[in-house]
């Protein structure tokens, strides 16, 4: 099985497209085989979105700088920067998603407020966020997941949150018990067996 957090350049394309909805606002992805969640919207991330839009909602964004780790086709990251107007930067290993995540930042009108980087978790990154934000690869392993987890210390400002989504099934309490050893940590919402939770830097 090709695995999202691979990059096989041998792998057939096939683009196909992806409505995201959300209170008004439509935006369009492109999305390919070789990435996560080709086919649709996901679940986790859908939930993750749909929890930060409504915590931020209020809050005066245009100086938000937001990481999305594992960005994927970048859904999570060009949906903050369309709807809430957030600086974004996004990062991933996968050379086709980066691909893609650059393509639908120009297809949402975003390409000013986004940056794509090619980065191993924080490998690449050098700059300091308000937020980080991530749908984990889960079958990449347990190392990769709490890597992205306990990096992100040392890319947030003082009192910047780490937001994930991550299934119960799939260890969601005990990799809230670990980000609680170095975060102030908060489950923030559930639905259908995915925690969303929040980790903040103090």
């Amino acid at each position: 099985m090709e695995q999202y957090f691979t990059n096989n350049p041998d792998l057939k394309s096939e683009i196909r497209t992806i409505i995201y909805k959300y209170k008004g606002h439509t935006l369009t992805f492109y999305s390919d085989n070789g990435v996560f969640s080709k086919n649709k919207i996901d679940f986790g991330s859908n939930l993750l979105l749909e929890t930060l839009f409504e915590k931020y909602k209020n809050i005066n964004n245009e100086n938000l700088n937001i990481l999305d780790v594992g960005c994927g086709y970048g859904l999570l990251g060009i949906s903050m920067a369309k709807i809430l107007g957030t600086k974004a930067t996004l990062c991933d290993v996968n050379k086709r998603a980066l691909h893609l995540a650059k393509k639908n930042a120009d297809a949402n009108s975003v390409s000013s407020l986004v940056q794509v980087i090619e980065s191993n978790v924080y490998e690449n990154i050098t700059d300091i966020y308000d937020l980080i934000i991530t749908n984990p690869p889960i079958r990449a392993g347990k190392e990769i997941v709490y890597s992205i987890l306990d990096g992100a210390r040392d890319y947030l400002k003082e009192g910047g949150e780490l937001w994930m989504v991550i299934r119960k099934d799939q260890g969601a309490k005990s990799a809230m018990k670990h980000l609680e050893e170095n975060y102030k940590c908060e489950l923030v919402e559930k639905s259908k067996g995915f925690y969303i939770i929040k980790a903040e830097k103090h």
